[in-house]
Protein backbone atom coordinates (compact mmCIF):
# COMPACT_ATOMS: atom_id res chain seq x y z
CA UNK A 1 0.00 0.00 0.00
CA UNK A 2 0.99 3.50 -0.95
CA UNK A 3 1.52 5.91 2.28
CA UNK A 4 -0.73 8.71 2.58
CA UNK A 5 0.42 11.96 2.20
CA UNK A 6 0.59 13.97 5.22
CA UNK A 7 -1.35 16.58 6.04
CA UNK A 8 -0.76 20.11 7.50
CA UNK A 9 -2.97 23.25 8.84
CA UNK A 10 -1.11 26.72 9.10
CA UNK A 11 -3.18 29.48 10.64
CA UNK A 12 -2.26 32.96 9.55
CA UNK A 13 -1.06 31.27 6.64
CA UNK A 14 -1.21 33.68 3.72
CA UNK A 15 0.98 35.89 5.79
CA UNK A 16 5.10 35.79 5.49
CA UNK A 17 5.82 32.91 7.95
CA UNK A 18 2.67 31.00 6.64
CA UNK A 19 2.91 31.17 2.93
CA UNK A 20 6.73 30.85 2.96
CA UNK A 21 5.81 27.34 5.43
CA UNK A 22 3.39 26.37 3.14
CA UNK A 23 5.54 26.03 0.11
CA UNK A 24 8.37 24.35 2.39
CA UNK A 25 5.55 21.81 3.30
CA UNK A 26 4.76 21.60 -0.11
CA UNK A 27 8.22 20.33 -1.20
CA UNK A 28 8.00 17.90 1.51
CA UNK A 29 5.05 16.63 -0.31
CA UNK A 30 2.16 17.41 2.49
CA UNK A 31 -1.10 18.24 1.55
CA UNK A 32 -1.41 21.50 2.92
CA UNK A 33 -4.30 23.51 3.95
CA UNK A 34 -4.15 27.51 5.04
CA UNK A 35 -6.64 29.24 7.18
CA UNK A 36 -6.64 33.34 7.50
CA UNK A 37 -9.10 36.04 7.95
CA UNK A 38 -7.96 37.62 4.63
CA UNK A 39 -10.85 35.61 2.21
CA UNK A 40 -10.09 37.29 -0.62
CA UNK A 41 -5.58 37.24 -1.04
CA UNK A 42 -6.41 33.19 0.72
CA UNK A 43 -8.37 32.48 -2.24
CA UNK A 44 -5.73 33.93 -5.09
CA UNK A 45 -3.06 32.02 -2.62
CA UNK A 46 -5.54 28.62 -2.67
CA UNK A 47 -5.84 29.03 -6.13
CA UNK A 48 -1.43 29.34 -7.06
CA UNK A 49 -0.56 26.58 -4.58
CA UNK A 50 -3.68 24.34 -5.30
CA UNK A 51 -4.59 24.09 -1.70
CA UNK A 52 -7.53 24.41 0.39
CA UNK A 53 -8.27 27.62 2.00
CA UNK A 54 -10.48 27.92 4.68
CA UNK A 55 -11.58 31.59 5.96
CA UNK A 56 -10.72 31.51 9.64
CA UNK A 57 -11.12 33.59 12.86
CA UNK A 58 -8.30 31.88 15.16
CA UNK A 59 -10.46 34.47 18.20
CA UNK A 60 -13.19 32.42 17.58
CA UNK A 61 -13.47 28.69 19.46
CA UNK A 62 -15.94 26.90 17.43
CA UNK A 63 -14.64 28.24 14.23
CA UNK A 64 -11.20 26.60 15.40
CA UNK A 65 -13.16 23.73 15.42
CA UNK A 66 -15.20 23.48 12.06
CA UNK A 67 -11.61 24.23 10.29
CA UNK A 68 -10.39 21.50 11.91
CA UNK A 69 -13.73 19.15 10.93
CA UNK A 70 -13.21 20.89 7.33
CA UNK A 71 -9.59 19.53 7.02
CA UNK A 72 -10.60 16.22 7.99
CA UNK A 73 -13.37 15.71 5.75
CA UNK A 74 -11.34 17.22 2.93
CA UNK A 75 -7.95 14.95 3.67
CA UNK A 76 -9.46 12.10 5.61
CA UNK A 77 -6.53 13.20 8.90
CA UNK A 78 -4.68 16.19 9.99
CA UNK A 79 -1.29 15.40 11.19
CA UNK A 80 0.21 18.53 11.77
CA UNK A 81 -1.17 21.99 12.69
CA UNK A 82 0.56 25.56 12.98
CA UNK A 83 -0.88 27.43 15.14
CA UNK A 84 0.78 31.11 12.93
CA UNK A 85 -1.78 33.82 13.12
CA UNK A 86 -0.81 37.16 14.87
CA UNK A 87 -1.13 40.61 14.93
CA UNK A 88 1.42 43.22 16.16
CA UNK A 89 -0.14 45.48 19.44
CA UNK A 90 -2.36 49.26 18.19
CA UNK A 91 -2.31 50.37 21.80
CA UNK A 92 -0.12 53.34 22.30
CA UNK A 93 1.42 52.29 25.59
CA UNK A 94 1.24 55.80 27.43
CA UNK A 95 -2.78 55.94 26.54
CA UNK A 96 -5.19 54.37 28.85
CA UNK A 97 -6.55 51.27 27.51
CA UNK A 98 -7.93 50.77 24.19
CA UNK A 99 -10.44 47.86 24.67
CA UNK A 100 -11.01 46.88 20.95
CA UNK A 101 -6.82 46.83 20.00
CA UNK A 102 -6.87 44.60 23.47
CA UNK A 103 -9.52 42.18 23.00
CA UNK A 104 -8.43 42.32 19.06
CA UNK A 105 -4.32 41.39 19.78
CA UNK A 106 -5.65 38.55 22.90
CA UNK A 107 -7.74 37.33 20.79
CA UNK A 108 -5.17 36.54 17.86
CA UNK A 109 -1.66 35.82 19.95
CA UNK A 110 -3.15 34.11 22.79
CA UNK A 111 -7.07 32.84 21.95
CA UNK A 112 -5.50 31.67 18.46
CA UNK A 113 -3.04 29.32 20.60
CA UNK A 114 -4.95 27.55 22.87
CA UNK A 115 -8.38 27.74 20.78
CA UNK A 116 -6.27 25.86 18.01
CA UNK A 117 -4.82 23.19 20.19
CA UNK A 118 -8.47 22.74 22.09
CA UNK A 119 -9.40 21.91 18.25
CA UNK A 120 -6.46 20.08 16.96
CA UNK A 121 -6.27 17.51 19.65
CA UNK A 122 -8.69 15.31 18.69
CA UNK A 123 -7.79 15.84 15.00
CA UNK A 124 -4.43 14.75 16.04
CA UNK A 125 -5.21 11.49 17.96
CA UNK A 126 -7.49 10.22 15.48
CA UNK A 127 -4.83 10.22 13.78
CA UNK A 128 -2.59 8.16 15.56
CA UNK A 129 -0.37 11.21 16.77
CA UNK A 130 1.11 14.61 15.48
CA UNK A 131 2.42 17.81 16.02
CA UNK A 132 1.65 21.02 16.61
CA UNK A 133 3.99 23.96 16.39
CA UNK A 134 3.29 27.51 17.70
CA UNK A 135 4.82 30.91 16.75
CA UNK A 136 5.31 32.39 19.37
CA UNK A 137 8.28 35.53 19.72
CA UNK A 138 11.34 36.69 21.21
CA UNK A 139 9.22 39.14 22.88
CA UNK A 140 7.32 36.59 24.75
CA UNK A 141 11.19 36.05 26.12
CA UNK A 142 12.38 38.93 26.45
CA UNK A 143 9.69 42.43 26.85
CA UNK A 144 9.49 44.83 24.03
CA UNK A 145 8.80 47.68 26.06
CA UNK A 146 7.75 49.60 22.93
CA UNK A 147 4.35 47.27 22.33
CA UNK A 148 3.49 45.87 26.00
CA UNK A 149 0.44 43.96 24.92
CA UNK A 150 1.93 41.92 22.23
CA UNK A 151 5.20 41.27 24.98
CA UNK A 152 2.31 40.08 27.14
CA UNK A 153 0.34 37.68 24.71
CA UNK A 154 3.23 35.92 22.93
CA UNK A 155 4.88 35.74 26.97
CA UNK A 156 1.05 34.08 27.50
CA UNK A 157 1.62 31.68 24.53
CA UNK A 158 4.34 30.95 25.35
CA UNK A 159 3.70 29.50 28.66
CA UNK A 160 0.35 28.21 28.00
CA UNK A 161 1.79 25.68 25.68
CA UNK A 162 5.21 25.01 27.52
CA UNK A 163 2.33 23.84 30.32
CA UNK A 164 0.18 21.86 28.22
CA UNK A 165 2.93 20.41 25.95
CA UNK A 166 3.69 17.25 28.86
CA UNK A 167 -0.11 16.40 28.70
CA UNK A 168 -0.03 16.13 24.86
CA UNK A 169 2.87 14.40 24.42
CA UNK A 170 0.75 11.80 26.83
CA UNK A 171 -1.32 11.49 23.70
CA UNK A 172 0.87 11.48 20.81
CA UNK A 173 0.99 14.98 20.41
CA UNK A 174 4.32 16.97 20.13
CA UNK A 175 3.84 20.70 20.78
CA UNK A 176 6.91 22.81 20.07
CA UNK A 177 7.17 26.58 19.95
CA UNK A 178 8.89 28.88 17.12
CA UNK A 179 10.21 32.38 18.72
CA UNK A 180 11.47 34.85 16.30
CA UNK A 181 12.97 37.70 16.27
CA UNK A 182 12.31 40.69 14.01
CA UNK A 183 11.44 39.44 10.35
CA UNK A 184 10.76 41.06 7.37
CA UNK A 185 6.92 40.48 7.24
CA UNK A 186 4.45 43.80 6.65
CA UNK A 187 4.35 43.62 11.08
CA UNK A 188 6.92 45.30 11.33
CA UNK A 189 5.57 48.12 9.23
CA UNK A 190 6.47 51.21 10.54
CA UNK A 191 9.79 49.86 12.12
CA UNK A 192 11.42 49.12 9.07
CA UNK A 193 13.31 52.01 8.32
CA UNK A 194 14.63 52.21 12.20
CA UNK A 195 15.82 49.01 11.50
CA UNK A 196 17.26 49.65 7.83
CA UNK A 197 18.97 53.42 9.04
CA UNK A 198 20.39 51.50 12.37
CA UNK A 199 21.67 48.56 9.86
CA UNK A 200 20.21 46.20 12.24
CA UNK A 201 19.94 42.30 10.45
CA UNK A 202 16.26 41.41 10.08
CA UNK A 203 15.14 37.80 9.41
CA UNK A 204 13.54 36.72 6.68
CA UNK A 205 10.21 35.03 6.30
CA UNK A 206 12.01 32.10 4.93
CA UNK A 207 14.52 32.25 7.85
CA UNK A 208 11.39 31.74 10.18
CA UNK A 209 9.58 28.99 8.18
CA UNK A 210 12.85 27.11 7.95
CA UNK A 211 12.62 27.04 11.83
CA UNK A 212 8.77 26.19 12.24
CA UNK A 213 9.57 22.94 9.74
CA UNK A 214 12.56 21.65 11.90
CA UNK A 215 10.88 22.50 14.82
CA UNK A 216 7.83 20.03 13.28
CA UNK A 217 10.78 17.63 12.78
CA UNK A 218 13.05 17.23 15.41
CA UNK A 219 11.52 19.85 18.61
CA UNK A 220 10.89 17.87 21.82
CA UNK A 221 7.73 18.31 23.48
CA UNK A 222 7.42 22.08 25.18
CA UNK A 223 10.88 23.08 23.81
CA UNK A 224 11.20 26.73 22.70
CA UNK A 225 13.38 27.22 19.86
CA UNK A 226 15.29 30.34 19.24
CA UNK A 227 15.24 32.26 15.34
CA UNK A 228 18.15 35.27 15.29
CA UNK A 229 19.70 36.70 12.11
CA UNK A 230 23.09 34.67 11.31
CA UNK A 231 22.58 32.05 13.90
CA UNK A 232 20.66 28.37 13.36
CA UNK A 233 17.49 27.87 15.17
CA UNK A 234 18.59 26.54 18.39
CA UNK A 235 16.44 25.39 21.31
CA UNK A 236 16.22 28.23 24.03
CA UNK A 237 17.62 27.47 27.25
CA UNK A 238 15.11 28.19 30.46
CA UNK A 239 16.71 29.15 33.62
CA UNK A 240 15.95 27.36 36.63
CA UNK A 241 14.17 29.56 39.68
CA UNK A 242 15.62 29.10 43.10
CA UNK A 243 14.05 25.78 44.23
CA UNK A 244 12.25 25.52 47.84
CA UNK A 245 14.29 24.55 50.84
CA UNK A 246 12.61 22.50 54.06
CA UNK A 247 14.00 23.55 57.86
CA UNK A 248 16.75 22.05 57.24
CA UNK A 249 17.79 23.74 54.31
CA UNK A 250 18.04 20.85 51.75
CA UNK A 251 16.22 21.86 48.57
CA UNK A 252 12.52 19.80 48.02
CA UNK A 253 10.77 19.19 44.49
CA UNK A 254 7.94 20.26 43.72
CA UNK A 255 5.56 17.05 43.87
CA UNK A 256 4.64 15.30 41.51
CA UNK A 257 1.44 14.88 39.59
CA UNK A 258 0.55 18.34 41.04
CA UNK A 259 -2.48 19.76 39.52
CA UNK A 260 -5.52 21.83 40.83
CA UNK A 261 -8.17 19.54 38.80
CA UNK A 262 -6.98 16.41 41.05
CA UNK A 263 -9.84 14.85 43.22
CA UNK A 264 -9.88 15.60 46.82
CA UNK A 265 -6.57 13.66 48.50
CA UNK A 266 -4.35 14.13 45.61
CA UNK A 267 -1.85 16.29 44.76
CA UNK A 268 -3.49 20.01 44.43
CA UNK A 269 -6.56 19.38 46.19
CA UNK A 270 -6.66 19.34 50.33
CA UNK A 271 -8.85 16.42 51.28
Amino acid sequence: MTPRRRTALITGGIGGFGLALARLLLGRDFTVALADLDVEQGQKVAEELDVLFIPLDVGDLAANHRAVALVESHYNALDAVFLNAGIVGRQDPTAPLDMKAYEAILDANLHGVTYGIDAAKPALRRAGGGRIVVTASLAGLVPMPGDPLYSMTKSAALAYSRAIAPHLAEQGITLSIVCPGFADTPLIGPMRSAFEDAGFPILTADDVAAALLLAHDEAEAGSAYVVQPGSPPMPYRFRNVPAARDPSGASVAVPTGLSAHSPAGEPGQPS
